[in-house]
């Protein structure tokens, strides 16, 4: 059944005959036989054609989804088996919140690459929630977030600490923490990592803001404060090169801050590549 789903599932992708043939390199007839004969082998109908538009039906649609994750499996098994013997080398994949992901992980990757040049290395960025769903979803290796994370099916594991700092535009006098109440704050979205980390940081400080505007990037806040839109609470990693060149300013001296915790998160399974596991390790170190 292996070729048979592989062409189904390449037709599936492209929902067209023609170009499944030649991403396969063999003829459309080849591609509607081996369709044809998946059909007959389950006993149902998988694509309707109609006006030469295909369709898939409900149970081309479960076969598609299945078949989607037994090749996942399958791919993921023969790495397996070639990594018992194998040098790490091959597809990395790594998700990682922003923060980290785009300040900190292209230094450690770089670092690792140096170590381990037959490494192919794939990043995903997104905010926490969107990295850990990736993570349970088997589409990314492992993830670095930041901000708790609730779910049986991932193990965390601390990897590092950040220090986050109230910042301001250069042209802005906000100096005392009671003037913060009557501040626009402006933060990331919700799932955010650093979205958390403000609201506990409010909340401990008895920071009621007049105003949010919500953002969906760092380098956006960062804009947007330096721009005098307000002021933000943002990780001492993102902002450093902002205040070497004085465009921004931390308030109250670094005496008001915030500290949390970076976590590297894995599926909770037996199993992890060789290439992952070593990456696991290197972070570690790091």
């Amino acid at each position: 059944m292996e070729q048979k789903l592989k062409v189904f599932l390449t037709v599936v992708k492209h929902m067209n005959f023609s170009r499944a043939a030649e991403e396969l390199f063999i003829t459309q007839p080849a591609v509607s036989q081996y369709v044809k004969s998946l059909e007959d082998e389950l006993g149902i109908k998988l694509i309707d054609r109609t006006n030469k538009k295909i369709r898939l039906t409900k149970a081309g649609s479960l076969v598609a989804y299945y078949g989607g994750e037994i090749s996942t499996l399958n791919e993921k098994m023969k790495q397996a088996v070639e990594d018992l013997a194998g040098e790490v080398k091959g597809k990395l994949s790594v998700g990682a919140s922003y923060s980290f992901g785009e300040y900190i992980l292209p230094h450690i990757v770089a670092d690792f690459l140096e170590k381990f040049p037959s490494v192919d290395p794939f990043i995903s960025i997104g905010n926490t929630h969107e990295i850990a769903e990736k993570v349970i979803r088997d589409e990314i290796d492992l993830g670095v977030v930041e901000g708790t994370i609730s779910s049986s099916k991932l193990v965390a594991e601390k990897i590092a600490t950040d220090r986050m700092f109230v910042i301001k535009g250069k042209k802005e006098h906000v100096e005392k923490r009671v003037h913060l109440n009557e501040e626009t704050w402006i933060v990331r979205e919700q799932g955010s990592g650093t979205r958390e980390a403000f609201e506990w940081f409010a909340e401990k400080n008895g920071i009621q803001p007049a105003k949010i505007l919500e953002f969906g990037s760092t380098q956006i806040i960062k804009e947007a404060v330096e721009a005098g839109l307000g002021v933000a609470l943002l990780s001492e990693w993102t902002i450093r090169n902002e205040l070497e060149l004085e465009k921004l300013k931390i308030v109250g001296g670094g005496s008001l801050y915030y500290e949390r915790n970076f976590y590297v998160i894995i599926r909770d399974a037996p199993f992890m590549t060789k290439t992952a596991e070593t990456f696991l390790h290197f972070l570690r170190r790091d």
